[in-house]
């Protein structure tokens, strides 16, 4: 007879008295022990009545092990946590998993209402005459109620009891496929590598790499026969006794009608049949992955993400991310060549569509586009051409003398400053003077604008590390240093046409209580008009087409925008750039030290070179059509500089004027005078 046969020839009796089947447990104990039960009838109904209703109690079920998806809806991994569930409907689970687990565990399931009053004699009986427990008399409905209900449970005459309080109310409130699909979703089926398989379908996945409802009779039985011993039947650890444990399910499935004697015999020939899954522990784009998990424990704490049951739907596009690592790995193919890091920010709303990285994670762990915080060199001009926008400076009829510098800014000390080949441009604008990315014409608009001004419009725009306000900073002199996450987030700002969105990883969370909460709903805030971020976009437009930045180019002359950043010795190499729909920045560099990039493929490389080269083969793939950056509601209002170092005019005196102080900064670029300047300190006492 089928399992379904008798399921449904099964008529259910209702009542039955929870407190008296209780009391009958402990009674037949009590006698089997050689205790009088009379004496200990007191001691069954405290513990009875000081047991909550299952209705009272909150079942220990979280549902799945947490899942962080891509944007496309593919799996990137599972949360790591101590369990592993992925619990499935009745259609998921055979017919031959739930008959081989009601003939080894309980084969009076469809007679009893909860508890199996005869298997606790027996069982009883056994112990006693061994000694021991060699024998449990516990029905599934009982295992379930431990499991759902019974934190930490010890084998102890009170924990029986309350199993079969709680078991005969479960009976009464639910059907037998219920509590048979929720006892084959929530027992222990044994820990592989520290993680214990909770339910039948992770541990299916876990030993044989195949889903529950393809299980074959052998592997049915080898699975029933874990709950209750899962240590000492684990195939992984001890391959004979678990043999024979399935095959012991296996003679009990014949007796019982559910298998021929020809079906066991032949599933008994078959070996175990293992192929240890590792779908729990592989994780796609793991530095990504780390990313969305420690937002998730940030605002959700630890207990909960690792608790499970969340589905994570994140922004990531794996199609960008190949893109990414495509365009890195056609640039720096060779094992000896520096590291990138790369990420792409759609400007509309803040979700990060790339971040991607050379090398390995099994090599390294450490998320160099996310976390990596190194010099920006010329990428950080950007910030200080805003700000001086911001201020009304007119970048084409603002003029400065190109020329070595020895400055002297109230509050600062001696800061001096020259291109790495000591070369000049003379009188220049602002906009000849960014195209060129020149550092003694920025060093003068700084001074001009105020440190603290460049700093306060980098954090606007999307900076989040700490700056000290100090004049090097505009040059790309910073203590701490940014990230590649920063620099696609900050220029964002000027594709959207003054909009900062916060970064967005996480689109949304769906809980394990069918609440679901979006993520994704952009936090964006108006930092600058629309006309101020057109007037930096026209010029970084310009640095692509004739600047530093001309091997970023896409074939999009009008929708194409970025500036290039080196630093001192070829330490750090950028192209942080934008189109009207996408910001994205590279960056360059040996990860672990401070190592001079000055002979890569026979180059010295600047952020002209191999940053803005992978910036292109990526944005090639990733920008979709061209389009040219919106003409701007509310054009800036504009005029030539009047500042201390800023006019029409030539100036040739600045030579006593001071903005920073303790270095010399030189130029790196051999296509522009970009540089590193070393941080300097205030001047004490001022």
């Amino acid at each position: 007879m089928t399992y379904r046969d008798r399921k449904l020839r099964r008529s259910r009796r209702r009542g039955g008295g929870r407190l008296g089947g209780a009391l009958l447990v402990l009674v037949v104990l009590a006698t089997v022990a050689g205790i009088a039960a009379l004496a200990v009838g007191g001691y069954v109904l405290a513990i009875t009545t000081s047991t909550p209703d299952v209705a009272e109690l909150k079942p220990n079920d979280a549902g799945a092990t947490s899942v962080i998806y891509a944007a496309d809806g593919s799996r990137l991994g599972f949360v790591q946590s101590d369990e592993i569930r992925a619990p499935v409907g009745s259609d998921d689970l055979p017919d031959m998993l739930r008959e081989a687990t009601i003939a080894i565990e309980d084969e009076k399931f469809f007679e009893h209402e909860g508890v199996d009053y005869a298997a606790i004699v027996r069982a009883g009986a056994r112990n006693f005459s061994e000694g021991g427990t060699v024998q449990g008399g516990s029905t599934i409905t009982q295992q379930l109620a431990r499991a759902l209900f019974i934190d930490n449970p010890e084998r102890n005459i009170e924990r029986k009891i309350r199993e079969a309080k709680l078991a005969a109310e479960l009976e009464e409130q639910h059907s037998k496929e219920w509590i048979l699909r929720r006892y084959l979703n929530s027992v222990p089926y044994g820990t592989i590598n520290g993680r214990t398989a909770l339910g039948s379908e992770a541990a299916s996945q876990v030993y044989f790499s195949k889903r529950a409802r393809d299980l074959e009779l052998h592997e049915a039985a080898l699975l029933a026969g874990l709950p209750q011993a899962p240590t000492q039947y684990n195939p992984f650890r001890n391959p004979s006794q678990a043999t024979e444990r399935r095959n012991e399910v296996l003679r009990q499935m014949a007796e019982n009608d559910y298998i021929t004697p020809e079906e066991e015999q032949e599933a008994a020939s078959r070996g175990l049949g293992l192929e240890q899954s590792d779908m729990f522990t592989e994780r796609r784009e793991p530095y990504f992955f780390d990313y969305v998990q420690e937002a998730l424990i940030e605002r959700y704490g630890v207990k909960v993400v690792r608790r499970g049951g969340l589905e994570v739907h994140t922004t990531i596009d794996p199609q960008l991310q190949d893109a990414g690592r495509q365009a890195i790995a056609g640039q720096l193919s060779y094992s000896t060549d520096p590291s990138s890091a790369l990420v792409a920010i759609d400007p509309a709303d803040g979700s990060i569509e790339a971040m991607a990285a050379s090398g390995g994670y099994d090599e390294r762990t450490f998320n160099l586009a996310a976390q990596g915080q190194r010099q920006p060199g010329s990428a950080f001009k950007t910030f200080v051409l805003t700000a001086a926008i911001r201020q009304g400076i007119d970048p084409a009829s603002t003029y400065y003398v190109s020329k070595p510098l020895s400055l002297n800014l109230a509050g600062y000390g001696p800061w001096k400053v020259k291109t790495y080949d000591e070369s000049y441009l003379g009188r220049t604008n602002l906009v000849k003077g960014t195209l060129k990315s020149d550092n003694s014409v920025y060093a003068q608009l700084i001074a001009d604008i105020g440190p603290d001004e460049v700093a306060r419009t980098a954090k606007l725009m999307g900076i989040e590390t700490k700056l000290d306000g100090l004049p090097a900073e505009g040059l790309g002199g910073l203590r701490l240093g940014v990230s590649p996450l920063e620099m696609a987030s900050a220029y964002a700002t000027l594709a959207s046409g003054g909009i900062r969105s916060m970064p967005q990883a996480i689109e949304r969370v769906d809980f394990p209580n069918g609440k679901t909460e979006r993520l994704g709903k952009p936090e964006r805030k108006r930092v600058l008009s629309d006309g101020e971020a057109y007037e930096v976009t026209k010029i970084l437009r310009q640095n692509v087409q004739s600047g530093t930045g001309t091997k970023a180019q896409i074939g999009c002359s009008n929708g194409t925008a970025g500036k290039t950043g080196t630093t001192d010795r070829f330490n750090d190499a950028w192209f942080s750039g934008y189109t009207p729909s996408l910001s994205t920045s590279v960056w360059v560099g040996y990860p672990d030290a401070q190592q001079e990039m000055s002979s890569v493929h026979g180059i010295s490389v600047a952020g002209g070179t191999f940053p803005a080269q992978i910036w292109s083969a990526f944005m090639g793939q990733a920008n979709g059509a061209c389009e040219s950056f919106p003409t701007p509601s509310q054009p800036a209002s504009l005029s030539a500089g009047s500042g201390k170092y800023a006019t029409t005019s030539s100036r040739t005196n600045s030579s006593d004027r001071a903005t920073s102080g303790g270095s010399d900064s030189t130029a790196t670029d051999g296509y522009d005078s970009e540089y590193y300047a070393e941080q300097p300190q205030p001047v004490p006492g001022e």
